[in-house]
């Protein structure tokens, strides 16, 4: 019986191939996503500095769900990291999926996030 603490080690490795070729640069940063059941996060962050330029989740208070966990509430988390990205001067990121599929939330916050102006 596979537990969710085995596919989280599976995530985490995939996560780790993953990040040895996807970095954020200056110009371009690196969009992170992170899932969890109830919630989903974003962050777009500069490598070079380690520093986090603009993120977005279901907990903040300038969302109104009804629900946090579905798709839905990740493509306004998209849309609302684009928005804070671009406040601050960023056109153009590279995606992290963190080591999950790219299919349901995870994408929906990817297509949200470029529809509403982030090149990636």
């Amino acid at each position: 019986m596979i537990t969710k603490a085995d596919r989280n080690k599976a995530r985490q490795k995939r996560h780790a191939r993953v990040r040895k070729n996807v970095f954020g640069t200056e110009e371009r940063p690196r969009l992170n996503v992170y899932r969890s059941n109830k919630h989903i996060y974003a962050q777009i962050i500069n490598d070079f500095t380690g520093h986090t330029v603009a993120s977005a989740s279901t907990v903040d208070n300038g969302l109104s769900l009804e629900s946090t966990g579905n798709v839905e509430a990740a493509k306004q988390v998209g849309e609302l990291v684009a928005k804070r990205a671009q406040d601050k001067g960023y056109q153009a990121v590279v995606f992290d999926r963190g080591g999950y599929l790219y299919h349901g939330r995870v994408e929906a916050l990817a297509n949200a996030a470029r529809e509403a102006g982030l090149a990636f």
